[in-house]
């Protein structure tokens, strides 16, 4: 039972402890995603540290906005710090992002706290599967320009089909609120779809 327990508890540390790269895809959306394990290049422990960039390009049809119009895509970089909580094979992530997008003549950016968890399913040793869930949100006081508010969830499970390649299932939800004017505000689902991709950690 113990050694069961130490080898979720390492398959947690070293799913986490890599750099990866992301593309993800439906029949509308393109998304890309790179993160960088900060154990790799410091002092820090691997694993528990990361920094990222993001872009997404979205199409109107998966959002509130119009479908004639040409969306403009979707910047973000951002910064994670993960725990594992002992042998249960979960860590948990507390994040901090920046973004950045457009609609018509104005511009969208805000800089959301988020919390993320990670779970590597046990006894999965020829297959392994982790499941991911997250949670964004910049309120009034964290939104600059045009931007009042955004909120974000996803969720993901990866299947690890080749060592350090994966495919992903998942989807996601991304609210924007615009302030349009002193007292009233507009809100927009930028990004409502689920999407499948491949991951990679190097």
């Amino acid at each position: 039972m113990l050694k069961k327990l130490a080898l979720v508890s390492l398959s947690a540390i070293s799913a986490m402890a890599m750099h990866t790269f992301e593309l993800n895809i439906n029949d509308k959306d393109l998304g890309l995603a790179l993160k960088l394990d900060m154990g790799q290049f410091s002092n820090v422990e691997p694993g528990t540290t990361f920094v990222g960039a993001k872009y997404l390009k979205a199409d109107a049809e998966h959002s509130d906005f119009n479908d004639d119009m040409d969306l403009e895509p979707y910047y973000e970089i951002n910064f994670l710090k993960t725990k594992n909580i002992g042998s249960s094979g979960m860590a948990l992530g507390l994040g901090i992002k920046a973004n950045y997008t457009e609609y018509d003549d104005l511009v969208f950016s805000s800089v959301p706290l988020g919390f993320e968890g990670i779970y590597i399913v046990p006894d999965m040793r020829e297959i392994p599967v982790t499941f991911n869930a997250s949670i964004y949100y910049a309120p009034e006081v964290l939104s600059m320009r045009d931007a009042h508010e955004y909120f974000e969830f996803g969720m993901n499970v990866r299947f690890e089909v080749i060592e350090n390649g994966l495919i992903v299932v998942g989807y996601r939800n991304m609210n924007t609120s615009y302030e349009i004017t002193d007292n009233k505000n507009k809100y927009y689902n930028y990004n409502n779809s689920g999407y499948i991709g491949f991951k990679f950690a190097f």
